[in-house]
């Protein structure tokens, strides 16, 4: 099975390539999602962050407050530590749980990952080529803030808090510079979608 790491700063228009992929017929597995899905109601996990945390990190209809747990684990690199060790290996595992499932019918014979964090937090461990959906800086802060109706110092702080661009670019296999139209994305996704799957079907044989 191959598997692409599909990343890129904020505004960079990765969700927009992660749709037009999933248009394609290929199946993307998001890591915000997953790392969702192991603290939902009812999880294990979730119950150890309440008991660790008490009830203020919990909404009145059961799931959890992410805010409100934001706020303590930035205050508090203890805390970030234990949550970490208790989510990282559960994320871990059911990424490769869902990436190596097998193909249904009519699915693209591979998939991505998709995961803002792709490269700080080491998850190219799971794929074997890494795509960075790129743009220039300033493109990038106006479009986060059109999008989000965040002011500029916002947008730099959170584009501060990401590995830079020029580090991911280093580390990237494929680029897609998404500096143009949605028309542009889309068309350097479609010809990266036979690309991978040329190279995914020789694979097969």
């Amino acid at each position: 099975m191959l598997i692409i790491g599909l990343t890129g700063g904020i505004g960079s228009g990765k969700s927009a390539a992660a749709e037009r992929f999933t248009e394609l017929g290929v199946s993307v597995i998001n890591a915000d999602a997953l790392a969702r899905e192991v603290v939902a109601p009812g999880t294990p996990a979730l119950d150890a962050i309440a008991e660790k945390f008490g009830l203020p990190v919990l909404l009145a209809n059961g799931s959890l407050d992410r805010a409100a747990l934001r706020e303590i684990i930035f205050n508090d690199p203890q805390a970030r530590s234990w949550l970490e060790n208790l989510t990282h290996p559960l994320v871990a595992e059911l990424t490769q749980a869902r990436l190596f499932a097998p193909l249904v019918a009519d699915e693209a014979l591979y998939r991505i990952l998709e995961s803002p964090l792709l490269l700080e937090v080491g998850r190219q461990q799971f794929v074997d080529r890494v795509l960075v959906v790129d743009c220039p800086l300033e493109l990038q802060i106006e479009r986060v803030m059109r999008r989000d109706t965040n002011n500029r110092e916002e947008v730099l702080r959170m584009i501060d808090a990401q590995m830079s661009r020029d580090a991911k670019l280093a580390l990237a296999d494929d680029v897609i510079d998404n500096s143009g139209s949605l028309e542009d994305l889309q068309n350097a996704v479609d010809k990266l979608h036979r690309a991978y799957s040329n190279n995914a079907e020789r694979s097969e044989l």
